[in-house]
């Protein structure tokens, strides 16, 4: 390994640091099937106070996609809300996983994510089918998710609380995010906080160990 970093835990989110997201995407294809009238409530759906609390896992998924419903006027049913709002996944590239499973090797590994059980589902069955996996289990040693936290980047509780339950402190740890809110949300306690923005920075990070 080139660059070997001096921390104890490596933390990882998800979106566009493992896996492949488009919210462009998906918001373009949820415009595709409303009225263009409607098109500016897309716009703002990702700052809903139900997105936000389904992210938390204040509600299920059940209420969550009645919430969709009456936000956007329509009668889909279970399966076409699940898959509007699964359509901003990606692949997860097996070159990502073959990275973690390498850097395992030398430091544990987590994954701190916003998510819901909705898209993890999903993820999960992309795992299954593209790298045989039935979860992220096998490759990470600890899994934080929101929606099972009840709390959401880029607020400090969450990153203290998975500080207090890796029992390690601010400084140990080296996190990886694409948004910006969320790594300075990480710098703002101690944690060295890395901005990912694009899908070179894990490897250039670490030398293409």
């Amino acid at each position: 390994m080139k660059n070997a970093p001096d921390a104890d835990f490596l933390i990882f989110d998800l979106g566009n640091v493992i896996i492949d997201i488009d919210y462009h995407r998906s918001l373009g294809l949820i415009k595709n099937h409303v009225p263009e009238s409607l098109h500016a409530k897309v716009d703002g759906f990702y700052l809903t106070d139900f997105h936000k609390a389904y992210e938390k896992g204040k509600i299920d998924s059940p209420t969550f996609r009645n919430a969709v419903r009456e936000y956007f006027e329509q009668n889909w049913e279970d399966q076409k809300v699940d898959e509007l709002w699964n359509s901003l996944l990606g692949k997860i590239p097996g070159e990502r996983l073959e990275l973690v499973s390498k850097l395992r090797q030398n430091y544990k590994i987590g994954v701190l994510s916003n998510t819901n059980e909705i898209h993890i589902d999903a993820v999960y069955e992309m795992l299954r089918k593209d790298h045989g996996l039935n979860s992220f289990d096998p490759l990470f040693d600890r899994i934080f998710y929101s929606h099972e936290m009840g709390l959401a980047k880029p607020s400090k509780e969450i990153y203290e609380r998975m500080l207090v339950e890796l029992g390690t402190t601010a400084e140990r740890v080296i996190f990886f995010d694409d948004l910006e809110a969320n790594v300075k949300g990480a710098a703002s306690i101690g944690v060295r906080a890395i901005h990912v923005t694009g899908p070179n920075v894990l490897f250039d990070f670490f030398g293409h160990v």
